[in-house]
């Protein structure tokens, strides 16, 4: 594959040697992934963390790429919610988790006297409010797709010509995004937004964040797909299944799905 990123890529994972890359099964930790198993062979390692933030079905999903690309995959226990710091969620709740993340995988990393450990950060993740950058630092995470100026429409295209079926996956971020900054997260609201967006799935939606207002559900989708809602049997089944779930109202956000919305509080 010819192009002065991909190349780029390949030079900064082959002068790294060896990796631990921090993996979630998203559209990006997937492509780095894939890369470095295409570029060191078995001197990469995939680490993916187990935690309540994390959703199941997602965790399976990086089971079978891990398979699929054909590294060792190891799963780590992690548990954000002991960390009040993480609970009470601040808007640099991310710099908690990460700490977390990349403490456990850097004994890992020392134990198999790897070289560095590395995530999916990219070029296009500069503009976004991502406090997780912090713990970055502090524990020396490189970002190679960042480094060798990967877009995120770089990474779908290159995924797509790899055969990757990540391609088109939609942005994922941890569940705990979905509650407003200051709103305590506990399990139990986290296991119901999870199943509120799984039902969705169920139903053809993939798109999707489901945020958590206290007895209020606001659900984003694609603009495109705002109109699935409005018809009598749809929103009959998803407003008898999320009172199920808790919720007293069930909203549609008429700005549609986008990434970080409880960050606009913050602008």
């Amino acid at each position: 594959m010819k192009n002065v990123k991909f190349k780029g890529l390949r030079d900064i994972l082959t002068k790294m040697k060896s990796v631990v890359v921090a993996f979630s099964g998203g559209v990006d930790s997937t492509f780095l992934l894939k890369m470095a198993k295409d570029t060191l062979d078995d001197k990469v390692i995939a680490v993916t963390a187990r935690s309540e933030t994390y959703p199941k079905s997602e965790l399976k999903e990086a089971k079978n790429l891990a398979r699929l690309i054909g590294v060792k995959h190891i799963i780590i226990p992690t548990s954000e919610l002991k960390i009040k710091d993480f609970s009470d969620n601040p808007p640099n709740r991310c710099y908690w988790c990460k700490s977390e993340l990349f403490k456990k995988i850097d004994v890992i990393r020392k134990k198999l006297g790897f070289n560095y450990i590395a995530d999916g950060t990219n070029y296009s993740d500069r503009s976004d409010f991502r406090p997780g950058q912090k713990a970055e630092m502090e524990f020396g995470i490189r970002r190679p797709l960042l480094e060798a100026g990967l877009t995120k429409e770089d990474i779908r295209r290159f995924s797509r010509k790899l055969g990757l079926p990540t391609y088109s996956k939609p942005a994922m971020a941890c569940l705990a995004s979905r509650f407003p900054y200051y709103s305590r997260i506990t399990e139990e609201k986290l296991k119901i937004v999870e199943r509120a967006e799984e039902y969705l799935k169920r139903l053809g939606f993939f798109w999707i964040r489901v945020r958590y207002h206290g007895n209020i559900a606001r659900i984003e989708v694609r603009k495109d797909e705002i109109n699935k809602f409005l018809s009598c049997e749809m929103r009959k089944k998803i407003v008898r299944e999320f009172k199920k779930f808790g919720f007293r109202y069930v909203t549609i956000d008429l700005e549609g799905y986008r990434t970080g919305s409880m960050n606009e509080v913050l602008l």
